[in-house]
């Protein structure tokens, strides 16, 4: 089995492969009430106060597990008896206030929030009364009084997290862009994203079972760098043995939309990228301005998905990769026709173990070869590069002039620059995760952050060109 990260990445494991088992097995309803006991064996508990806590939790989990709440139409949920442990938030008074009789904090407060213990002369904040300005914090010579800012609203850059009346953190859908950095932030795996891995079972039981139509699965290029201690060509036969027909890049619709985009900058001379959906959910969300400005190309994903299913209509298609928000994606209009499931790489690891699929000892697989451009993707600054070659193989005239920027602040300031008329640059790459997909948030790793590990398996394409390996595919299917 993998070696996961934190905890939290573990115990998900533990509910997604658990789910897997009992549905490849066919026995989901009879397993239900027992996976609890497997994954919080007693009488001690391992996390929780206790272990019917523990239990109720990770029934919540499979909840999750299997497609979650359909009443809500997000792709990320709370857990709110997860969500139990963390400080309410805001400014507190820590035991470094000696006390003093200057009372800097208290003259600072414009809100008379500050008020002072009789017997210990140390301050205290009245939560009710106090706006979380910090006046005060910046008056303490002590440095006593801190900012206690709960991991998921630090970690969500649009502010789409707040506490409800019961102190458990709740999502604004409204402002949610399905980054999943609060997913990956929680350090009590509170705030989840929903599994389709029943689904992705189901369809390859159907076809294992029916022989009527091939199932692809389209792998992110930052497979590259994820799985530890094995090759890529050996995950890539372990995604075969699962009962996938045919496994192929994502980065050959990279390849796709490099070549389209490069067109369209050209034409219209001002373009923001459309490849990362939280990023052009962002966009519509925050900087509603720059919306016709989104280039019109589909994602990678889908624009590979959207070839081999008018290629192969009978096909079922499946993205696996790092992303969140793919899942929702796929939920658009323009998208829902090509791609029926995502799956991340922590529900791919599921998925394997789930089989009892020894990867270190399967033969070496082989994927579809993009090009060196296509592969870069996974990393920030990839599609520009990409971009700028698509321009040059297709010998147009026009120089594109990137500014790339992965994170959502990194994001923001972008698209704040663009507004100035003096800009300098003419292409917008815009990435939700930082270092690009290589840090998304259902990725085993976090640790690759480095470029370099994507461009060295970019060199690894035997593809001489955007165009050649665009061609190589689709001439070959």
């Amino acid at each position: 089995m993998y070696h996961f990260e934190t905890n939290v990445q573990e115990l998900k494991h533990k509910v997604l492969r658990e789910i897997a088992k009992s549905c490849f097995n066919g026995t989901l309803e009879e397993d239900y009430q027992i996976i609890p006991k497997l994954i919080v064996p007693g009488p001690k508990p391992t996390m929780r106060c206790c272990i019917y806590h523990e239990r109720a939790i990770v029934r919540k989990r499979m909840k999750l597990a299997l497609g979650g709440n359909p009443d809500i139409d997000n792709v990320v949920e709370v857990i709110k008896i997860a969500c139990d442990e963390c400080p309410l938030g805001g400014y507190q008074v820590t035991n470094r206030c000696r006390g003093c009789i200057a009372h800097r904090c208290e003259k600072a407060c414009h809100k008379n929030a500050i008020h002072f213990d009789p017997r210990t002369r140390s301050a205290y904040i009245d939560k009710d009364a106090c706006v979380n300005c910090g006046m005060c914090a910046k008056a303490c010579q002590y440095n006593a009084i801190q900012n206690n800012i709960r991991p998921c609203v630090q970690a969500c850059k649009v502010k789409a997290i707040s506490m409800d009346e019961d102190d458990a953190a709740t999502i604004d859908d409204e402002k949610c862009v399905q980054c999943g950095a609060c997913v990956y932030q929680c350090p009590f795996g509170a705030i989840m994203d929903k599994s389709y891995i029943k689904e992705a079972i189901a369809i390859l039981k159907d076809s294992d079972f029916s022989k009527e139509y091939p199932v692809y699965a389209i792998v992110a290029p930052s497979i590259s760098v994820q799985f530890k201690d094995v090759s890529l060509g050996q995950v890539v036969s372990g995604i075969e043995a699962l009962g996938f027909a045919h496994v192929v890049e994502a980065a050959l619709g990279a390849d796709m939309v490099a070549y389209k985009e490069a067109k369209e900058l050209a034409e219209k001379g001002f373009l923001t990228s459309s490849c990362c959906p939280t990023f052009v959910s962002y966009i519509k969300k925050n900087f509603p301005q720059f919306e016709k400005d989104i280039s019109t190309n589909l994602s990678p994903q889908a624009t590979i998905a959207k070839w081999i299913r008018e290629h192969h209509p009978e096909a079922k298609i499946m993205f696996i990769g790092p992303c969140i928000a793919k899942k929702k994606e796929i939920q658009l209009e323009n998208v829902a026709p090509y791609v029926d499931v995502v799956l991340t790489f922590e529900e791919l690891q599921a998925l394997l173990d789930a089989r009892n699929i020894d990867v270190p000892s399967l033969p070496e697989g082989e994927l579809d070869h993009a090009s060196y451009y296509g592969r870069i993707f996974a990393r920030s600054g990839g599609l520009s590069d990409a971009v700028k070659e698509a321009l040059a193989e297709q010998k147009c005239p026009f120089e594109a002039k990137p500014l790339f920027a992965d994170g959502l602040d990194n994001c923001r300031l972008a698209l704040i620059k663009a507004k100035s008329p003096n800009r300098d640059f003419n292409f917008i790459e815009g990435m939700g995760c930082i270092g690009g997909c290589i840090g998304g948030p259902c990725s085993l790793t976090h640790e690759v952050r480095d470029k370099g590990e994507i461009d060295k398996y970019g060199k690894t394409a035997t593809a001489p060109s955007i165009e050649g390996a665009i061609l190589d595919y689709t001439q070959g299917q």
